[in-house]
């Protein structure tokens, strides 16, 4: 959530992968700046830098009100993650951008992530 959220630090986002990790976002539409689907550190550093790029406008994190919640699986390499994550936007208005991650680690480190999440999140108030 660091590396993405709050510093939208594609180069720290690309570390947290395999040298062959899969990003998958599903919910993606074609012609989106992130393609639904990055293979590869590089491709992952180029998409999600693009993405960040693209959205560059939306919102502070308020790690007060965002929350995660961790789901352990019969695979001890596989999690699901539930987050909540509030955006504070210059106008004074709360934005939350809620999403479900499903992580296989390989090695420590990330070999696919299906995340399932709104490209642009208009939310809910607050």
């Amino acid at each position: 959530m660091y590396a993405g959220a709050i510093t939208r630090n594609p180069e720290a986002i690309a570390a947290l992968f395999t040298e062959d990790g899969v990003f998958d976002a599903p919910l993606v539409p074609d012609g989106h700046p992130l393609p639904s689907r990055l293979v590869g550190r590089d491709a992952i550093r180029s998409g999600v830098g693009a993405y960040h790029e693209y959205w560059a406008d939306g919102g502070t994190v308020n790690m007060e009100l965002s929350t995660a919640v961790l789901h352990d699986t019969a695979d001890p390499d596989v999690f699901i993650a539930e987050i909540d994550t509030v955006l504070d936007q210059a106008d004074g208005r709360r934005v939350t951008m809620s999403l479900v991650q499903i992580f296989r680690l390989r090695d420590g480190r990330i070999a696919m992530l299906r995340d399932y999440f709104a490209t642009d999140p208009t939310g809910t108030s607050q």
